[in-house]
């Protein structure tokens, strides 16, 4: 049987070697065609891994540049916190020093003294030194302003009818902006696009487009993890990451197409292709099969991933991403067939996979031997909380950092669901847990809506609230770059639940502020909340803040915007029991509570070393540590239903409950006025609380409190918000505009804003 190039040889039509079709390299011959030489000099294929190349120097760039930002800030906050702890230990701090014998202190109740307040000799006294010129460096605190004023600006959502089509934050459009404007670019602006004929070669616009996809491969996976390196160089967490993931396998699709729609432009069926590229490769299958095979599982991922399809089917959609993931990126390997450089990116985004999964381990309660979790998790308690809401309670010896988070899966209630939420409470020494002195209590609060919280409530009803729950704990994750104790005034601002997000965050303040570890000066708490009733949360953690604040630092206020006490649903009392799905749970818990009490009773019976009297004295103790979880919240009893009488028309809200070792500051009786407009309009309290925590009727005026606060701004200012969208929105503007002092003010040096995620 002759051979392909004795094949080639006797074909008129075809120069030796120059029909080999896509991603196969052509040799020159002496012989070769001008158009053939021309081509191999223009952009050889050869040489098209350098494509691939100008992606990894664009993300890199981006990184370092991130990082340094970082870097900058952590350098300068610990200068500042260093410079404040020895100004308190050598007593220059003027609350903490008393005045020099200089000045004449003798004569101020008859006001004679005309040298009273200044020294006998000497030049007056100059203001101290504010400048924190060893700390910062003005003409980058004046870039980063100008850039905030940029950046922190809302874009506004499209409006259709009753929808509306958010947009990610203006940070995130410019970089996404950015990488859009620079493969397209780096795909077009290089020429040719195409050579003249498919003998010639792969089209050279493919060729660039397909190795740009496939450098984006290893980003897009490392956007994507909860525990990567990028992560650990910016200090932004995963969740933040994750918008670039989306929108980076977005790009990646558009790649994907403009590297397709070549190879239909000039066929490999044309001018007798087809029959040399069957020559070279084996098998019967479509010619551009191993391309389709990598683009549908690519296109699934774009179309799932969609913000109201993932909404929509949230659970399928945690179901089905990594294995499709899985399957695309094994379809990558075989279409790419080791060509160039490919592998070596395909290589880098298996080992980024799969040492993300290895470090992620660390994060789980239940991986770690040393731990009494090991391989059956923690026992929970629930907790129905005032207003609909619902606590559970997690002794742990996990730790975390105010703010963080953390994917909780509780097997009797769900298998396979495991759902997000921030941790509330302070991991501190201040805060022991009853279960021993190396647990703390994890608490997480949050508002069932249908998943999994709803079945947290269903559970609570069907068991009872002294029924304990297995709970495994993937985390703690995300939490503030920036420390709140490094700023000399912290605004809080908090909507509804948000407060969650920002109780920790206060009870670390305030702690370090007490044993002078912090700058901060001052700290406003603004909390809107629709009933009063959602105060007694964190009624306990307000009451600290109170007590142990220092004088005159913390000021709260809080907005009651609903107009009636809201009525308690009884909807979940009389949700159907689930009878299979409860009785399959049940197992599962009980198998997980059977292992922790045999593992507790081997413990107790190896540290009693046989004496039956100390063993049973440690089986009560450890009873009574085990059942020690807080007492859940039982509501009122129904009273039976009466007649509906015809009331008159007009809004009521019944003063709080009174109680005698904490005020949150309610004004005695609210006014008509402020009954009738509170929820439209921003309305002055009776009288403020000269211990600054005051309660309001109505919704809180954020630009005008924001005005207002900025006149005792000290040189770093943190605003923190969590809460609906449009609080954040209003925040944001606020702190855009507000960015100007930096520019035109030398005495304030930064204004931060810290943004977080309502549903987180």
């Amino acid at each position: 049987m002759p051979s392909v190039r004795a094949f080639l040889d006797n074909v008129a039509d075809f120069e030796p070697m120059e029909t080999l079709v896509k991603r196969i390299n052509i040799t020159i011959y002496p012989n070769s065609s001008p158009g053939l030489i021309a081509a191999s000099q223009e952009d050889p294929w050869s040489q098209a891994g350098k494509y691939a190349l100008g992606w990894v120097y664009f993300s890199i760039i981006l990184l370092v540049a991130t990082s340094i930002i970082r870097l900058y800030y952590l350098w300068t906050d610990k200068i500042r916190r260093a410079i404040y702890k020895d100004e308190i230990l050598e007593g220059k701090n003027s609350k903490t020093s008393s005045p020099d014998t200089d000045y004449e202190m003798a004569n101020l109740q008859t006001n004679n003294s005309a040298v009273k307040f200044f020294p006998r000799a000497g030049q007056l006294p100059v203001e101290p030194q504010t400048d924190s010129s060893v700390s910062s460096m003005a003409p980058l605190n004046n870039a980063i302003a100008m850039l905030r004023w940029v950046f922190y600006r809302p874009i506004p959502a499209i409006r259709y009818k009753k929808r509306q089509l958010p947009f990610p934050s203006a940070g995130v459009v410019f970089i996404v902006l950015a990488a859009l404007i620079f493969v397209i670019l780096y795909c077009f602006v290089p020429q040719p696009l195409y050579y003249a004929s498919i003998r010639y070669g792969s089209p050279p616009l493919a060729i660039r487009a397909g190795m740009l996809s496939v450098a984006m491969m290893p980003w897009i996976v490392a956007l994507s993890m909860k525990s990567n390196i990028i992560t650990m160089m910016t200090g932004i967490g995963h969740e933040r990451l994750n918008v670039l993931h989306r929108w980076g396998g977005y790009i990646c699709l558009l790649l994907a197409l403009i590297h397709t729609i070549p190879f239909y432009v000039t066929p490999v069926w044309d001018q007798g292709a087809l029959q040399v590229f069957q020559s070279y490769f084996s098998g019967q299958y479509y010619i551009y099969g191993t391309g389709v095979a990598a683009l549908v599982p690519l296109l699934f991922l774009c179309i799932h991933s969609l913000p109201f399809i993932r909404s929509w089917m949230y659970e399928l959609f945690v179901a089905l991403h990594v294995p499709a993931s899985i399957i695309f990126l094994a379809m990558m390997f075989w279409h790419c067939n080791n060509y160039l450089t490919s592998w070596d990116y395909l290589a880098a985004t298996a080992g980024i996979w799969f040492v993300s999964y290895i470090i992620r381990l660390f994060y789980l309660n239940w991986t770690n031997f040393r731990r009494t979790s090991w391989l059956i998790g923690e026992e929970a308690s629930i907790t129905i909380l005032p207003e609909n809401a619902v606590k559970v309670t997690i002794p742990t010896q996990v730790t975390w950092r105010p703010g963080q988070y953390v994917y909780l899966r509780m097997p009797g209630i769900s298998v396979f669901e495991n759902h997000p939420f921030t941790i509330a409470s302070l991991c501190s020494d201040d805060f022991p847990s009853e279960y021993g002195d190396l647990y703390r209590d994890m608490i997480i609060v949050f508002r069932p809506f249908s998943g999994f919280t709803r079945k947290v409530v269903n559970a609570h009803d069907e068991n009872g609230p002294w029924h304990t729950y297995r709970a495994f704990i993937d985390g703690p994750y995300g939490g503030m770059q920036r420390e709140l104790a490094a700023f000399d005034t912290v605004i809080l601002f908090a909507g509804g639940s948000g407060i969650t997000a920002i109780v920790s965050q206060l009870l670390d303040l305030i702690k370090k502020m007490r044993d002078s570890r912090a700058v901060t000066k001052q700290v406003h708490v603004v909390w809107a909340l629709k009933r009063p009733e959602t105060m007694e949360w964190f009624k306990e953690e307000l009451r600290i803040c109170r007590q142990y604040a220092p004088p005159e630092s913390v000021h709260c206020q809080f907005f009651i915007t609903a107009a009636k006490r809201h009525i308690p649903s009884t909807a979940h009392s009389t949700t159907q029991s689930r009878p299979v799905s409860q009785v399959f749970h049940d197992k599962i818990n009980e198998a997980f509570q059977g292992i922790a009490d045999k593992r507790h009773s081997a413990l107790i019976r190896e540290e009693a070393g046989g004496d039956a009297e100390k063993e049973r004295e440690l089986r009560a103790e450890n009873e009574d540590g085990i059942t020690a979880l807080p007492q859940a919240y039982l509501p009122p009893p129904k009273s039976p239903k009466s007649p509906r009488r015809p009331r008159p028309a007009r809004l009521e809200i019944p003063p709080p409950e009174p109680t005698t070792n904490f005020d949150f500051g309610f004004p005695s009786t609210p006014t008509m006025l402020q009954k009738n407009l509170m929820r439209f309009a921003f309305l002055p309290s009776v009288a403020t609380k000269k211990t600054g925590w005051q309660t309001e009727y109505g919704r809180p005026d954020i630009s005008f409190m924001l005005r207002g606060f900025q006149r005792d701004f000290g040189r770093r200012t943190c605003v923190f918000v969590c809460g609906p969208p449009s609080m954040r929105v209003d925040v944001q503007r606020c702190v855009a505009r507000m960015q100007r002092q930096v520019l035109t003010n030398p005495a304030v040096d930064e204004i931060f804003l810290h943004t977080e995620n309502y549903a987180i």
